[in-house]
């Protein structure tokens, strides 16, 4: 594996990786236990297009040689907000706070277990943020849901999407004792 060449990037920026981000989105979640398909990705473009727009966000990228070996990116949750109409009741604590929601976390399989994922998440993305929480959802069936506990991640909750199957709704302290101003 060469250097990796790694970027964070704004919305605006990162709209030129829009292709890229459904190639590596449609590897990734070909493989068990998603196994998406075709309409999954054309979903995801749509999705990518809507979290562009939202407040707060940011990619965090790694290439190898010009190809995208690993994206997370997310964005600001106001507080007040939370996950989905279908999901579970979240502490008053983290429902009445600025939240930055982990949208999307992929890496390509050969990559994975060697550190770019972390370095993806922590180092790149989530050190950088202002709010006092991060949140996502995992599938409690994919390898990455034990990674989020090894990493701090804390479950509280689950959510219940309309379109895939019931999952665990995560949460990861950031930014101890610092307060956000409100969205």
């Amino acid at each position: 594996m060469a250097e990796l060449l790694w970027t964070l990037d704004d919305a605006e920026a990162a709209v030129s990786h829009t292709d890229d981000m459904r190639d590596l989105y449609a590897a990734v979640y070909a493989e068990p236990p998603y196994n998406e398909g075709p309409e999954h990705v054309r979903q995801f473009g749509r999705w990518w297009r809507d979290h562009l727009r939202q407040p707060g966000f940011a990619l965090a990228t790694a290439r190898d040689a010009g190809v995208l070996v690993g994206a997370v990116y997310g964005h600001t949750m106001r507080s007040g907000q939370w996950m989905e109409p279908d999901a579970d009741e979240p502490p008053a604590e983290l429902r009445d706070a600025v939240k930055f929601f982990v949208v999307e976390w992929m890496v390509l399989p050969d990559y994975r277990s060697k550190g770019v994922g972390r370095h993806l998440l922590l180092r790149m993305l989530l050190q950088t943020r202002r709010e006092p929480w991060a949140v996502l959802a995992a599938n409690p069936a994919a390898p990455a849901r034990r990674l989020y506990e090894r990493l701090g991640f804390e479950q509280h909750g689950r959510v219940r999407p309309r379109t895939m199957p019931a999952m665990d709704v995560l949460v990861l302290r950031l930014n101890e004792g610092e307060e956000s101003a409100s969205l």
